[in-house]
């Protein structure tokens, strides 16, 4: 029987639920983590654990590569970097257009389930609008890789061949518009979920997932032999965002809830990805961590192995924080 007590201390956890969103405190808190082992109602868990497979924690990696990759490409085209553009367009349309759709469709189990997903279009659904997004960005990027492929070659001439140029710019920035929500989206469907790990850093997610996009994706372009100041500046902004987001998400704890992002496996897993992209573009701590003579000693025509290996670390510290 419920005692005047109880009920008034419900009346209260619902009050601050409503609120804050977020009722931490005894008697809230779920024991041994975000996930609980031990039974709850009727035998079930409260929480049920996530059922995904290897393909999602890939499509949020490939999908942040992609939408980025567009978005730099949208930068190299108003820049007139032409090389860098197609390069970025490129990744973009493997990436987002190509491998994106094959491991959203293998988590899904069968192409026809994908697109039912097409049917309707449900604008408070993360899932559904991520759909949407992923057919509309494979679309524009493909198209624009397309046009500018044709354009770069002077393929068409003439008045067609300015036409083809706005075509192609058009594409471009619908492209960017969308990756932008490619590598986001992620983020915001995850942190609509009931994992307390996820959703009390609900706010953070859409920042992190694209923040590590755009680093992943400046690292592939530097891979492919890009070798420009303002990709190597993207790389330092990601990194120090990133980095940041770890201080935060150190400081600003909320007990039992988030618990799966600073312990244990998880926890170390997060810190050391960081770390290894902080490590990657700081040139102090690389001083720190393997002397000068490794950086600075450099003689003409001696190839650049220490930059590789940084581009090397970063892209798979992005593997490490995406997955």
């Amino acid at each position: 029987m419920n005692t005047p007590a109880s009920e008034q201390r419900l009346e209260q956890l619902r009050e601050k639920a409503w609120q804050e969103g977020v009722v931490p405190g005894r008697g809230v808190d779920v024991v041994g983590g975000p996930i609980p082992r031990k039974p709850g109602y009727y035998g079930q868990p409260v929480v049920k654990p996530p059922v995904w497979t290897w393909e999602v924690p890939l499509y949020f990696f490939f999908g942040g590569i992609g939408g980025m990759s567009a978005v730099i490409a949208f930068g190299a085209v108003l820049f007139h970097q032409v090389d860098l553009a197609r390069a970025a367009m490129w990744s973009a349309a493997v990436a987002g257009a190509v491998l994106s759709p094959i491991l959203l469709i293998m988590d899904l189990g069968r192409p026809h389930l994908f697109l039912n997903m097409l049917r309707v279009f449900k604008h408070r659904s993360a899932m559904s609008m991520g759909a949407w997004i992923l057919t509309a960005f494979g679309t524009c990027v493909v198209s624009g890789s397309i046009a500018l492929e044709l354009h770069a070659h002077e393929i068409i001439p003439g008045a067609l061949g300015q036409l083809l140029r706005v075509a192609a710019g058009i594409f471009i920035s619908g492209a960017a518009i969308l990756g932008t929500l490619l590598a986001t989206y992620t983020g915001v469907l995850i942190g609509a979920t009931a994992i307390p790990a996820w959703f009390l850093h609900r706010t953070l997610l859409p920042i992190h997932f694209g923040t590590a996009g755009l680093g992943s994706a400046a690292a592939v372009l530097e891979l492919l032999g890009h070798r420009i100041a303002a990709l190597n500046s993207l790389g330092f902004y990601a990194a120090t965002v990133e980095l940041a987001l770890l201080v935060w998400l150190s400081i600003d704890k909320h007990g039992a809830a988030d618990r799966a992002i600073h312990e244990h496996g998880t926890g170390w897993q997060i810190r050391i990805s960081v770390e290894r992209s902080a490590r990657a573009r700081s040139p102090f701590l690389w001083f720190h961590s393997f002397g000068s003579a490794l950086v600075f000693d450099r003689r003409p025509g001696q190839p650049n192995w220490v930059d590789r290996s940084r581009q090397s670390f970063r892209l798979r510290s992005r593997i490490g924080l995406r997955g």
